[in-house]
């Protein structure tokens, strides 16, 4: 059969796409660019906000005027099927837990029993992102996708390991490993994300490692082993650490489990044992009840703490969560004018850390083209960097800095 697969949403899918590939491929179906020239329609979902769930169902909308077999995939089969059904009556659904019994669903046919992680995976380009874990130990208030994905479920560090061995074979240079809390990992099976990346540094090649997000609460808990792990020259000197709040009340509501001293001290040890680190957070904007003194505490810490990226969302009541039910809704005039304010401060944040990149030395993997026949790749801290001349993907490049911006560094061949 002809097959086209589109994705939305965070690197969780991502790793879900590379599967489903690998078991289309391997079932020697064919993956096609055009929803026209396929047989089957294959949506993998994002529902983390309302606007993404408005822009999932206009999608699903467009392929139920061509009439083919549909498939949703990611998160909104698991948590709100009956609105994809809504608007696609017939379609597949296929839960986060279950993406590998896609070729079955497909035939009609009753899923063999498989681990999810035993199966083959195929990676399109030089990135490559690798799920570690699936749900989360948390149950944050505002958050859907903990009921989509469920519990925490770790993979173990040698099926990991064999993952990353299977990327690098297909000619993968940077690795992503994502879950929805890499921070969590191991803690259900007697090890962490320390041990796993301890046992990355044992793997021969050229390549670079990116960690994705991690939970302040659960950092917290094994600190001095990330610390360590983070120690070696394949893994990017980058965090993304999500603060959501500068305020303890409203994390509080949030159910973060974590105080804004706890989250400085965490950012405060990385910083220290890795001065270079590029620093990501995010905040949501009009929480339930947020006062201009809460919000001002935000402000307050972003002007403190100086992220490199602050990824600002604004409060979207999500179906299933206890936040949707909170009484003291923000006017969304408020809210908006608040999210602008913030916009600015850290665009002009960001602006200010990528200039004093400027006149460093690098050494970048190219991992993408740019616009205007660029080349875009990434610093040992992770820094995007824009290269202006001819290069190759996936190769290391020694760069100068000789401009920015707030979203990238300019580079230079040495």
């Amino acid at each position: 059969m002809k097959i086209y697969l589109e994705t939305y949403g965070c690197t969780a899918n991502k790793s879900d796409e590379s599967l489903i590939l690998g078991i289309l491929k391997k079932d020697n179906h064919e993956i096609v660019k055009n929803i026209y020239d396929a047989d089957v329609l294959v949506l993998l979902t994002c529902t983390v906000i309302g606007t993404t769930e408005q822009r999932m169902l206009s999608r699903l909308k467009i392929f139920k005027k061509t009439n083919k077999k549909i498939v949703v995939a990611g998160c909104m089969p698991s948590v709100q099927p009956d609105l994809v059904k809504s608007v696609v009556p017939d379609a597949l659904l296929l839960t986060p837990q279950n993406v590998h019994h896609i070729n079955y669903l497909i035939a009609g046919k009753e899923p063999v029993l498989t681990q999810k992680i035993q199966t083959q995976k195929y990676f399109t380009d030089v990135i490559a992102t690798i799920s570690i874990a699936e749900g989360c130990l948390l149950s944050c208030s505002y958050c859907i996708t903990h009921f989509a994905r469920g519990k925490l479920k770790s993979f173990p560090i040698e099926s990991v390991i064999s993952d990353i061995h299977s990327a690098l074979d297909q000619g993968c240079k940077e690795i992503q490993l994502t879950a929805q809390d890499t921070a969590s990992y191991g803690l259900d099976i007697g090890t962490n994300l320390g041990e796993l990346l301890k046992e990355v540094h044992k793997i021969d090649g050229d390549f670079r490692v990116r960690v994705g997000m991690m939970n302040p609460s659960e950092a917290l808990k094994i600190l001095p082993t990330i610390l360590s792990g983070y120690n070696d020259q394949k893994i990017y000197k980058f965090i993304h650490l999500p603060v959501q709040s500068g305020d303890n009340e409203i994390l509080k509501k949030m159910d973060r489990k974590y105080t804004v001293d706890q989250f400085i001290d965490i950012l405060n040890r990385f910083r220290e044992k890795y001065p270079d680190i590029t620093v990501s957070t995010d905040v949501i904007v009009g929480f339930p009840t947020e006062t201009n003194e809460q919000f001002n505490k935000t402000v307050e810490l972003i002007k403190n703490i100086r992220p490199d990226i602050t990824n600002i969302t604004r409060f979207s009541a999500r179906p299933l969560t206890k936040a949707k039910t909170m009484k003291g809704r923000i006017p969304t005039e408020k809210v908006k004018e608040r999210s602008k304010f913030l916009t600015d401060l850290c665009r002009k944040i960001s602006n200010e850390k990528n200039r004093e990149h400027v006149g460093k030395t690098y050494n970048v993997l190219v991992t993408e083209k740019g616009k205007n026949q660029t080349f875009t790749g990434r610093a040992e801290n992770y820094k995007q960097v824009v290269i202006k001349e001819k290069v190759g993907l996936g190769d290391f490049l020694k760069v100068k800095i000789v401009d920015s911006a707030d979203t990238y560094l300019l580079g230079k061949l040495i």
